[in-house]
């Protein structure tokens, strides 16, 4: 029986299951989506033990609240670029 291998991961099924798309696509890291802060405001990304590794989310947010309002209500659009 031939082996298939696994499809690559769509944008859809990477926001469905709340990980990291850039970090599952670019780095093969299944990290939790979750606010992270950076100079430029609050975005939605990905870090793991070495620090950060993903931002995911186009847009930035002016605080911690709007931001994870946005990750739990699903009110972001996805990079699909690092």
């Amino acid at each position: 029986m031939p082996h298939n291998p696994p499809a690559s991961p769509n944008p859809t099924q990477a926001w469905a299951e709340p990980i990291g798309y850039l970090a599952l696509t670019h780095v093969s890291k299944r990290l939790p989506l979750q606010v992270r802060q950076s100079a430029a405001g609050y975005f939605i990304g990905t870090v793991d033990d070495s620090g950060p590794v993903s931002r995911e989310s186009v847009e930035y947010f002016r605080s911690y609240e709007a931001a994870e309002q946005a990750l739990s209500a699903g009110h972001w659009q996805q990079r699909l670029h690092p």
